[in-house]
């Protein structure tokens, strides 16, 4: 009987395998919530350790091609069955890290928790691709890199949309099981179709096949060309989330526009490929020139050139790969080069880079590995539309290297923060300069380093130099003072964290969202009221210590703070003074909040102020019926729990609102309209109270008032509550319903 090369089936079990590796990579970073949270630093380490167990997998692979087809399948069919032993997917039961070790026990909580599953799966496509080779009549294996992205990218796209607002993790662990087993039947059918293939092993292929093995210079090219996308992946969702927008799921984009690059680049698609190397190099001016660029308070526009410089730059790079690819006896070396190139660049954005600056300099850095390596097809051919010789050409382009040095010159002289007052001219004359020049790769680089320092790059590389910006595994803090308005502020990523005025009679004001009349400001003013003059005080997230100024004498205060460079920073007289003047004995607790409040003492605090936001981003696991539940341990019976969902992009009330009509609670919100005051410190605010009885609330509130009087001088008003509203647990949680979706794009209520 004739074998027949059986595509659907080697396509089907690419696609089923990478759809399920992308949807194990978020689904185990929402179990991993309660125990660190949702930083994005979290993330670029759970990549990490997908990357490097991607190599691992691709490793093995390669390893595999030394046998005959027969024992490939027996031996990988026996792996899959072995690493079944870590299914359904969970958690490892491993101890919180201390403060500080972060960045080494998210590696460690992940392969012990799914590295065998992992691994197993990661394998397939290299050795699926391989077995389909196998048949003479199949074709080139390559073009099923492309579905193998293909199968990641809707895994990726389809876990927030879908899978969990639909599903709580135990049946998403359940569904992932099913499609594991889908996938091991699938791998054992294509293996039975390529039983009796009397394929040559790589070995045997080498000896008989023109094409010797790739020189080590290749596949060092090979190598630097795979880790830069990866790399430009990672640092631009860092970028994002830090410096420019904290929007919801920003994560998912850059990832899923990365692995689309893969699908584009192996495909046949020639013209749109050459499309692609043409507009890469302008693209990559365009939105490159202004990677040193910190906003503080960030577009949408950034964010989207962002997106789309790495999007065309990765199928540019990544479509120079399938360039360089080899013959199919090397397919898997070249899947092993390309993932270890993936690992590289992955190590050098999530692990190098937080430790060795203070600000996401990898991302300027890999912009510029991008233009060292990316295929530079001349978009203005000058010198060949008038016959140019070269040497009088080369001679033009120094002369244009020295009028983009003039325009780099004026823009770092006159850089305001916008293109306007001529910036915009002189941004675009260098870029003009950047366009002509694509010819000479030399010269090329430099223009577009002039434009990262012309667009704001030199302001971004002088507020380092004062050491009042600090990188910690949680993020950028930068300290900046407003002479004119004699303020000091700090900045975590694109969300003001604290502010202080500098005049001396003014700078135990509570400033922003602490003001007399928010929500916490009214609560903490009545604490001697409510709970006595030694009333016991619980506040989860330090800031610049703010809250302090509300301490009494004879009061009992704690402090929860998960990040110790926000400690070291409240701590610093030269920087923020709040504790030093109000409370400099305050006890201050390192470590996750919810994890040090369970193991502290049961009832020990009158009132507990929960506020723990990481710029825009949802502290998930700080708002579930498991998290809640905590701290209603930690409260006395008649105590107050008051919790801030301040946030740009999410309505946070109904969240809220459930879980107190579950547990039977009285609550009420603050709508602090903030600004108003002469000296312009406030900014509005949202603080919810929860209390056990509606008596202890009306202690607090004096009365609820209708909503329309929210803006009131200390007016409570009701929570908006939503009547099919699922409560929130460590199992179930959806931010989609919650979602401003008008905000996204700007728009206010």
């Amino acid at each position: 009987m004739t074998q027949t090369p059986r595509r659907w089936l080697f396509v089907l079990t690419i696609l089923v395998g990478s759809f399920l590796l992308f949807q194990v990579q978020p689904m185990v970073a929402r179990m991993v919530l309660p125990k660190l949270g949702g930083a994005p630093a979290v993330w670029n380490s759970a990549m990490l350790v997908y990357q490097a167990l991607l190599l691992g997998g691709y490793a093995y692979a390669h390893w595999l091609g030394r046998f005959e087809i027969r024992r490939q399948a027996t031996i990988h069919v026996a792996l899959l069955l072995f690493a079944a032993l870590w299914l359904p997917i969970g958690i490892a039961n491993i101890a919180a890290p201390a403060p500080g070790q972060e960045a080494l026990w998210v590696p460690l909580l992940l392969i012990a928790s799914i590295g065998p599953v992992f691994f197993a799966v990661s394998a397939q496509a290299p050795l699926i691709q391989r077995w389909f080779a196998a048949d003479s009549r199949a074709g080139d294996p390559y073009y099923l890199y492309a579905a193998s992205n293909l199968g990641s990218f809707a895994g990726l796209i389809s876990y927030p949309a879908l899978v969990e607002p639909n599903m709580p993790l135990a049946t998403q662990s359940w569904g992932w099981t099913a499609g594991y087993v889908l996938l091991f039947t699938l791998v054992a059918a294509a293996a039975a179709a390529r039983w009796g293939s009397r394929a040559a092993t790589s070995e045997e292929a080498e000896a008989v096949v023109d094409e010797p093995r790739p020189t080590l210079r290749r596949q060092i090219h090979w190598l630097l060309i795979a880790a830069v996308p990866s790399g430009l992946m990672l640092s631009t969702t860092t970028h994002l989330t830090t410096d420019i927008v904290a929007m919801p799921l920003l994560w998912v984009l850059p990832l899923g526009l990365y692995l689309l690059s893969f699908v584009i680049a192996f495909s046949a698609a020639e013209r749109l490929k050459e499309t692609f190397r043409v507009i890469a190099p302008a693209v990559l001016l365009i939105a490159g020139g202004q990677a040193l660029l910190n906003t503080g308070g960030g577009t949408m526009l950034i964010a989207l050139l962002s997106l789309v410089m790495l999007f065309v730059v990765a199928v540019a790079l990544h479509d120079y790969l399938f360039y360089l690819r080899p013959a199919a006896q090397h397919l898997t070396l070249f899947y092993l080069i390309m993932s270890a190139g993936g690992v590289a660049g992955g190590l050098f954005a999530a692990l190098f880079a937080p430790l060795l600056f203070d600000w996401v300099y990898e991302h300027p850095i890999l912009v510029l590995a991008a233009a060292m390596l990316v295929p530079l097809p001349a978009l203005l051919p000058w010198n060949m539309w008038f016959k140019v010789p070269p040497k009088q050409a080369l001679r033009m382009v120094v002369i244009m290297l020295v009028i983009a040095a003039i325009g780099c010159w004026q823009l770092t002289e006159n850089w305001s923060g916008t293109f306007a007052d001529g910036n915009g001219v002189w941004a675009g004359m260098v870029l003009f300069v950047g366009l002509l020049v694509i010819g000479w790769r030399w010269a090329y680089i430099a223009v577009l380093a002039m434009l990262m320092l012309g667009v704001g790059g030199l302001d971004t590389l002088k507020a380092g130099a004062d050491g009042m910006r600090v990188r910690s595994y949680f993020g950028v803090y930068t300290v900046t003072d407003d002479p004119s308005r004699l303020q000091r502020r700090l900045a975590h990523g694109t969300t003001l964290h604290g502010l202080q005025s500098t005049d001396p009679k003014l700078r135990t004001l509570p400033t922003t969202y602490y003001g007399y009349q928010s929500g916490v400001g009214l609560t903490l003013r009545k604490a001697e009221a409510l709970a006595g003059p030694n009333a016991a005080i619980g506040i989860v997230g330090l800031g610049a210590g703010t809250l302090a100024c509300y301490r009494k004498p004879g009061q009992q205060w704690t402090i929860f703070e998960i990040d110790p460079a926000m400690v070291a920073i409240a701590r610093d007289p030269s920087k923020f003074t709040y504790l030093s003047d109000c409370a400099g004995d305050t006890p201050i607790v390192l470590g996750d909040a919810r994890l040090q409040l369970e193991k502290h003492k049961p009832a020990s605090f009158d009132i507990l102020v929960i506020d723990a936001f990481s710029s825009d981003a949802i502290p998930l696991h700080l708002l579930t019926k498991e998290a809640i539940g905590i701290y209603a341990r930690a409260l006395k019976p008649n105590g107050v729990l008051l919790i801030h969902i301040s946030n740009r992009f999410f309505g946070l009330e109904p969240v809220l609102a459930a879980e107190a009509k579950a547990r039977g609670w009285s609550t009420a919100i603050r709508l602090d309209p903030g600004p108003g005051d002469e000296f312009g410190l406030l900014t509005p605010s949202n603080w919810v109270a929860l209390t056990a009885t509606r008596r202890r609330l009306d202690e607090l509130t004096g009365g609820i008032r209708p909503r329309k009087d929210q803006s009131k001088d200390d007016a409570w008003v009701p929570l908006k509550s939503e009547a099919n509203f699922q409560r929130w647990t460590d199992d179930y949680a959806s931010t989609l319903p919650v979602l401003l979706w008008g905000h996204l794009i700007g728009k206010r209520e």
